[in-house]
């Protein structure tokens, strides 16, 4: 009797092209990551959008933040990157009656976004405000000082 191919030898091919693959495509997103972080460090919070445009003498950063109040977003600048997270709670009923509620959707939400900026920017004159569910900071650029100093060599 001849013999029949089995349906399951290729398998271990295929499994091994597969992982072969994956560990490629890993690799190259671990030597892309330095240059997709100079955008983009998100944590999580895909459904807060942000933008980064560059004005010339500052970069403006603008996150939509519906919902959200000044006292419930953190805003960090750490060297060249711009953090901004928020936090809100549900809002209860007025006389906590949960039972009122024929569907409730509207649960306690939380983002955290970074942005890393392509210059250095004045700390100093950095401004940020919330206004109709948007959030917009001000980063001026780090003016490079203008004056030559004298180095002693010793």
């Amino acid at each position: 009797m001849a013999d029949r191919p089995r349906p399951f030898d290729g398998i271990d091919d295929l499994l091994d092209r597969l992982n072969r693959q994956i560990e490629t495509a890993a690799r190259s997103w671990e030597s892309q990551v330095d240059n997709r972080s100079q955008f983009d460090l998100s944590m999580s919070g895909a459904e807060t959008s942000l933008d980064l445009a560059d004005e010339g003498d500052e970069f403006v950063v603008t996150v939509d933040v519906p919902g959200y109040e000044s006292d419930d977003l953190e805003l960090r600048l750490s060297g060249q990157t711009v953090a901004v997270s928020g936090e809100r709670e549900q809002r209860r009923a007025a006389g906590g009656d949960e039972e009122t509620y024929i569907r409730r959707e509207r649960q306690t939400q939380s983002f955290s976004r970074q942005v890393r900026l392509p210059e250095p920017v004045d700390v100093d004159a950095v401004r940020a405000s919330v206004n109709n569910g948007i959030l917009t900071v001000r980063l001026p650029k780090h003016e490079p000082s203008a004056d030559a100093h004298s180095i002693d060599i010793d």
